[in-house]
This record gives structure tokens, C-alpha cells and sequence, in this order.
């Protein structure tokens, strides 16, 4: 199954230490370009996430954010300076002795003291925590995934809805083409008895001009290219591997037949054909540029 290059997907950790979150996000882009935004803490699994993300995305603009949260105190190490606390504790008492006025003070007094009680962050242990990460980091690439094919599968249909009018196009030009040739002997015979006034006329000469101008509109080879290339792009489109570039290329060969067939006939009804086929061409082309 086809994927689309833009997506999204999330996950949570549900039973983690770290309580992480992990957010992707993608749009078209020509080759794969990551970016990666995470707590400092955890900025040594920053190549680890991208190989990860490398590893399942060929092409496409991906953003990976990444948090932490830190609400419930629980990355949070609460320190106490009790040596600090004792002496300031006596400088109190010392001061209230000296003066003859009361030295109460009470706990919340003291550790609102400089330096009495500090907070620190928590060590992340790695190991723990890049577990925990590449585990999120699957369920929301499993999400990514989801939507990327659901919205590859609406790609992939639209895209065969335009390759049954061209397809339907091919078949008229193939059974037109040889009645041009046709319709032009009868115009070179009536305008050559026009010119010669005269019903005496050379029919080799005739055949010959209409040969010459069967083999300049020939466009079997053309219609034959394109059906190759339409059965091409059905295949891909049935591919579970990523045919973004592939559909690109074989999209080009498409209209370099359609322009080719366009030059060569000088019928009006073909070159109708030929400019609802561009059309047709156009649509796959930006639909294309949004597969993987």
C-alpha cells in the first residue's frame, strides 16, 4: 500500500517512569529531512530517534517533538543542607541570647534560607529512558503510519480515475489515427482534381503522398509506450514499497508521449484527445508528488 508523504501521529507513555510524549509530523519534500526537538535530558537518543525515523520514512519534511512532563515533581531530587541549617540555627540562637529577645524559628523559616534547601534534577538513566522512548516513539509511528495510508489509499484511487481516461484516450487515437490517413488521401484526391481540373490522375502519386503521410502520423509506438506506462503505474500503485520517485519519472514519460502524439497529428479530434490526456497527466503529476 502506498503511503502520502504528510501525516501525524502521537503516542503516549502510558505506565512510564519518564511519562514521555512524542509527536510526528510530515509534509512533501523531495528526500528526507528530520528534525528533532527534545528535552536536554534526553539529547543522547537524538541519533538513535532519527535512525529509527530513517529507518521508516524513505522521503518527506518529518518534525519529531518530544517532551517530558514534568508536572508531578517526580524528575525533581529535593536537597537539605543540614550543616547549613544548624548553623544558622545557632547564629539565631546567638543573636537572641546577645539582644535578650526571643530566637523562636521554625522549620519553614529555615529552609526558606539561602541555600538550605536546593532542588536538583534527577539523573535519567539511560538505558531506562531509551527503552521507554523508542517504545513510544513506535506506537507513534504506528499512528504516523495509519493515517499516512489511509491517506495514500485516496492517492492511489484518484490517481487510477485519471489512468481510465487516459487509458480511454489511447483507445480512441489508436482507432482514429488510421482514419486520418484516410480523411487526407480523400482531401489530396479532391484538391489535386481542384488543381488539374481534370479527373485524370496519377493514383500511385496519390497513394504515395498518403504513405508518406501515414508514416509521419504514425503513433503506434506512442500508444504502445503508453499503455506500458499505465500498466507500470497500476503496478506501483499496488506496491507496498515507496514509488513517489518512480511514479514521478514514468508521470514525465507520459506527457513526452501525450506531446509527442500532439506534434505529430493534425487532426482535430485527436489533438482534443491529446489535451484532455495533459490534463489528466497534470492531475496524477500533483498527486504523485505527495506520495512517499
Amino acid at each position: 500500500m502506498i503511503k502520502s508523504m504528510t501525516g501525524y501521529g502521537g503516542a503516549k507513555s502510558a505506565t512510564g517512569v519518564y511519562k514521555l510524549s512524542v509527536e510526528i509530523k510530515s509534509v512533501n519534500n523531495r528526500y528526507l529531512d528530520t528534525s528533532v526537538r527534545m528535552p536536554r535530558s534526553f539529547m543522547f537518543a537524538e541519533d538513535t530517534v532519527k535512525n529509527a525515523i530513517s529507518a521508516h520514512i524513505s522521503r518527506g519534511k518529518v518534525d519529531v517533538f518530544i517532551s517530558l512532563d514534568t508536572s508531578s515533581g517526580e524528575d525533581i531530587a529535593v536537597n537539605v543542607n543540614m550543616a547549613l541549617a544548624s548553623e544558622y540555627k545557632a547564629a539565631v540562637d546567638a543573636i537572641a541570647a546577645e539582644l535578650g529577645i526571643s530566637g523562636e524559628i521554625s522549620a519553614y523559616q529555615l529552609c526558606r534560607l539561602s541555600d538550605v534547601v536546593t532542588l536538583d534534577k534527577k539523573e535519567v538513566g539511560k538505558d531506562e529512558a531509551l527503552a521507554e522512548l523508542l517504545a513510544v516513539l513506535g506506537q507513534a509511528l504506528a499512528d504516523f503510519d495509519a493515517m499516512r495510508e489511509r491517506e495514500g489509499r485516496k492517492l492511489r484511487d484518484d490517481i487510477a480515475s485519471h489512468l481510465e481516461i487516459i487509458e480511454g484516450h489511447v483507445s480512441f487515437i489508436e482507432k482514429r489515427a488510421p482514419q486520418s490517413v484516410e480523411e487526407y488521401r480523400e482531401r489530396l484526391t479532391k484538391r489535386m482534381l481542384e488543381i488539374l481540373e481534370s479527373k485524370q490522375i496519377d493514383e500511385n502519386r496519390i497513394l504515395t503522398e498518403a504513405a508518406v503521410y501515414a508514416d509521419h502520423i504514425a503513433t503506434d509506438e506512442e500508444t504502445v509506450r503508453l499503455r506500458s506506462h499505465i500498466s507500470q503505474m497500476r503496478d506501483m500503485l499496488s506496491s507496498d514499497l515507496p514509488v513517489g520517485r518512480k511514479l514521478d519519472f514514468i508521470v514525465q514519460e507520459l506527457n513526452r508521449e501525450t506531446n509527442t502524439i500532439g506534434s505529430k497529428c493534425n487532426n482535430s479530434d485527436i489533438t482534443r484527445s491529446v489535451l484532455d490526456m495533459k490534463s489528466e497527466i497534470e492531475k496524477i503529476r500533483e498527486q504523485v508528488q505527495n506520495i512517499e
